[in-house]
């Protein structure tokens, strides 16, 4: 069986971070930056392309330097560390693509234990049955014997989320590990990676641009924008505008109410919907989408009105047209487009 992990602390101080360029001054990419994860909890990094999360998910890890500042895991700083140390502490799945020859899942996923091997490194029956756990948790039972060279994209993913928690760390950090998956086995690894963080007290922070899900299922937020920072849970970033101001789109608005991005339109006509229930919801997200203004109090252009009997029907009431009847919102909108 798997062990309890041990409790971990994350805590960025001020941290400054970017590259190293050869006869130059070091490339400064972000700085000032501060954020922490307690045990338990999973953190989503957040923010633009270029932004730096990649960066810094690498420095925390250590497997980029930074510049000034510190990373401490557990008040330790992470360059303290040997190698061997922190390979028990902290795992890393990142989106570089794994494709050696001749290596099956079953081998890949076995490299997670390696820094609790012996000096041979032999792999015990308990090493095997860590592995298969893994395996099985990340929806891979079967594949076992699969040449990593012969399985898709997200089931390489998935393989690779699978050695991180058969090397069984108190921290893991996965940089964009849904990038590949559908949106079905996004929320499955979300909800994986939430249970790990919430029953085996594991610190679990991953950079995503899944913002919808992330928003549901997340414990906190690491924000990172042009020219600031944000921590925090989901619900507090939402309602103090700081997903408003993410993207720097003026096309792009964030609805507080619904939790979700969206595309701003011109409004065209006013429309009054009468109704209520589940079709309500979708035909006021139908009526968005089409850039139509819905309104309650001003005269409308035309009205909806809903009608659920043994089929829900929609009656489209228009000035000086007569009314008529649709059995579904595409037919519809196909008749007002």
């Amino acid at each position: 069986m798997m062990k309890e992990a041990l409790s971990f602390h994350i805590k960025i101080d001020n941290l400054s971070i970017g590259y190293m360029q050869p006869g130059k001054k070091p490339f400064i990419l972000r700085d000032g930056l501060n954020f922490s994860a307690n045990s338990g909890e999973m953190v989503a990094l957040i923010g633009s392309n270029g932004i730096g999360k990649s960066t810094l998910l690498r420095s925390v890890v250590g497997f980029q330097d930074y510049f000034s500042g510190d990373v401490l895991v557990d008040g330790r700083p992470i360059k303290s560390f040997s190698t061997h140390e922190r390979a028990k502490i902290i795992s890393f799945v990142s989106t570089g693509v794994v494709s050696i020859s001749n290596m099956n899942v079953f081998d890949l996923v076995a490299y997670g234990r390696f820094p609790h091997t012996n000096r041979f490194g032999r792999i015990s029956e308990d090493d095997k049955n860590i592995i298969l756990k893994a395996i099985k948790d990340v929806g891979l039972q079967g594949f076992e014997s699969k040449l990593i060279t012969q399985i898709s994209d997200g089931e390489r993913q998935r393989a690779m989320i699978a050695r991180a928690l058969a090397q069984d760390t108190p921290v893991i950090i996965l940089d964009e590990p849904t990038a590949f998956l559908d949106i079905s086995n996004k929320y499955e690894i979300f909800h994986l990676l939430q249970v790990v963080a919430s029953q085996q007290q594991k610190t679990v922070v991953l950079s995503t641009h899944d913002l919808n899900i992330a928003l549901r299922e997340v414990d906190k937020l690491w924000v990172l924008m042009q020219d600031q920072t944000y921590e925090g849970a989901p619900e507090d970033a939402a309602l103090s505008g700081k997903m408003e101001e993410l993207f720097k789109n003026p096309h792009i608005g964030f609805d507080t109410e619904e939790g979700e991005y969206f595309f701003k339109k011109q409004f065209r006509e006013k429309v009054k919907v009468i109704g209520g229930g589940i079709p309500l919801t979708w035909t006021l997200r139908a009526l968005n989408r089409q850039g139509f203004q819905i309104v309650t109090d001003a005269s409308p252009d035309f009205t909806i009105t809903i009608r659920e009997e043994k089929q829900c029907n929609w009656v489209l009431s228009q000035k000086d047209k007569p009314s008529q009847t649709f059995g579904s919102i595409y037919e519809m909108f196909s008749h007002l487009v």
